[in-house]
């Protein structure tokens, strides 16, 4: 249940919604959702979702965030037929919109038609190609090859419209500062300051309408950006550009704006300064980078979302990636509690608290975040279980792991998903070896590393980690054993011990069958280091390129192109090729 004041906000929504023009309402509708007035928000878009396009658009985006945050086919289903709903009311007025309104924006603007005539058709066009995008990504869920392939092709159709709805726009925008400087040159009894683009769109209008497209544009140049090269082929043969500045750009444009998506775009910011760019390393080995642009994002709309579960979860990330681990876990916790009746929320906090016990090696902690979501949630059952088995044996419980790691298999659902076969195959290995405490320990600081969380445990921590690193005997473990020192050394500053271990971690061919990512991981991390010295830069450079030409069919092998694409497309900033 919400509490008083969600019911309280949507009072005053109500209230004022036959007042208030469908972009003002649809925006308070999103900002009520991003308040924890989930269900309320929901209420309103249904409400008034014959009322406009706008309107039917809100109500299918919070039907699509449903879906996209349980994955329950139920779910997913009605998401889709909320989208193509929304797109049949965009197109009932106006038949063929997608093909047609290109010349009927012409026209509109040629005859002097009326702005809010050519305002509706862009809003309309920019909603179907909204509702193509989201089409696609549950599409996508269903990872088959079919799907991906109508994913491609009608993210293609959704981009065009994208672009030449944004040119469009900036055009129009063009025409309006050009009268807007005229209309200064004139004396004051003939200038009219309020009077739209050649007696079409007014500045108001055209200035949200930017921000409306701005949100899709910038997330298709961001996200088109991270592609890893060897799919970039078949991007570009879509027709799809990749321009990480462009996005940013866009999408900051787009959260000051007001529309509706405003909101959304500055989540999506936050999103990828806390989460995407370190993750995939964008901007090197720096995993501060982004920080200061997400905490002033933080702390300009704190005062919009005061209470904002997803706001507070994003103030966690932040202190996470500062290494306030500590701050975090309250930060998450707060999250959690204020997402009381939302479900979905309450997962991604606990995943996070879950992954701060890890890097505080605080494994009974980890363990009640991972078991519960191991229970509750229908993302990845097995991934969860396979996080619960290596807390519980580093804990101690090995007896209680064992029954955990027997559980992965069951729970392996999703063949072609990496992170279920790499929890699969860890887990039948700790099975048939039976546990011991320090291979768990060691499960735990594979998985910090692979997810680059190494850099946020203290220097105590990863002193203990190192300690057990260099108890464990296991020659099938030895490769792996020698990337993780590296990476810890490396984490510490020693560079000369993190070349050594990287070294012997790519020597390692006894145990390439079972950790087929060692040595490719190790060639990246051993160029990386080498990088950072302008006398061995040429050497860095070419153990990037082997690492990317000279290994296949390891784990997490996509994620690993991404991270060398960045390198490389670094190291071409600083010394062009």
């Amino acid at each position: 249940m919400a509490g008083p004041e969600q019911s309280q906000q949507q009072q005053q929504v109500e209230a004022k919604a036959e007042r208030l023009e469908d972009a003002e309402l649809a925006l308070q509708g999103i900002n009520m959702l991003l308040n924890n007035g989930f269900k309320e928000s929901d209420e309103l878009f249904r409400r008034y979702r014959t009322h406009s396009p706008l309107m039917s658009f809100g109500a299918s985006f919070v039907s699509f965030l449903n879906a996209m945050m349980t994955f329950e086919e139920e779910k997913m289903q009605t998401a889709c037929d909320d989208l193509k709903t929304t797109e049949k009311l965009c197109e009932s007025d106006n038949s063929g919109v997608i093909e047609t309104i290109r010349n009927k924006i012409k026209k509109s603007i040629d005859s002097q038609r009326s702005g809010v005539e050519v305002v509706d058709r862009l809003q309309r066009q920019i909603i179907v190609a909204d509702c193509q995008v989201y089409l696609a990504v549950l599409s996508f869920v269903k990872q088959e090859l079919s799907a991906y392939i109508k994913g491609g092709w009608i993210l293609r159709k959704a981009w065009k419209m994208y672009n030449k709805c944004h040119s469009d726009i900036s055009q129009l925008q063009d025409s309006c500062q050009r009268r807007s400087s005229v209309d200064h040159e004139l004396p004051p009894d003939n200038a009219n300051h309020n009077a739209p683009v050649e007696g079409a769109v007014t500045a108001d209008a055209l200035d949200r309408l930017k921000g409306s497209v701005s949100f899709g544009y910038g997330l298709f140049h961001l996200c088109i950006s991270m592609v890893p090269p060897h799919l970039l082929k078949i991007i570009n043969l879509l027709g799809f550009p990749g321009d990480r500045h462009q996005g940013l750009s866009s999408l900051m444009y787009a959260s000051e704006s007001k529309d509706m998506k405003a909101p959304l775009a500055t989540l999506a910011l936050l999103w990828f300064h806390t989460v995407v760019q370190p993750f995939f390393a964008l901007d090197g080995s720096d995993t501060q980078a982004g920080l200061l642009e997400a905490k002033e994002i933080l702390q300009r709309k704190s005062v919009v979302y005061p209470n904002s579960s997803l706001f507070m979860f994003f103030k966690g990330r932040v202190q996470r990636l500062e290494c306030h681990i500590n701050s975090a876990l309250a930060s998450f916790h707060d999250a959690l509690e204020l997402a009381s009746d939302q479900r979905e929320i309450q997962h991604v906090c606990l995943y996070e608290i879950g992954w701060c016990s890890m890097i505080e090696m605080n494994f009974e902690d980890g363990y009640r975040s991972f078991v519960r979501l191991k229970n509750e949630s229908r993302w990845s059952q097995c991934y969860y279980a396979y996080l619960t088995g290596v807390c519980q044996g580093a804990s101690g419980d090995l007896e209680g792991a064992a029954g955990v790691f027997n559980d992965v298999q069951k729970l392996f659902k999703r063949k072609n998903n990496q992170i279920e076969q790499f929890a699969l195959k860890r887990a039948e290995r700790l099975r048939k070896m039976s546990p011991s405490r320090e291979l768990c320990i060691l499960g735990v600081i594979e998985v910090l590393y692979l997810w680059k969380a190494l850099p946020n445990c203290s220097s105590s921590k990863l002193q203990i980690m190192n300690q057990v690193l260099q108890r464990l005997d296991d020659v099938s473990c030895r490769g792996l054993k020698h990337l993780l020192l590296g990476a810890i050394h490396k984490c510490h500053g020693n560079t000369k011990d993190a070349v050594q271990s990287f070294q012997l971690a790519a020597r390692d061919e006894y145990g390439r069958q079972i950790n087929s990512y060692v040595q490719p991981y190790s060639c990246y991390e051993l160029g990386c280091v080498l990088l950072a010295k302008p006398e061995t830069v040429g050497k860095g450079r070419a153990l990037l390129l082997q690492a990317k030409d000279d290994y296949a069919g390891y784990d997490f092998e996509n994620r690993l192109h991404v991270r060398i694409h960045s390198a490389l497309a670094s190291l071409k900033e600083v010394v062009p090729q």
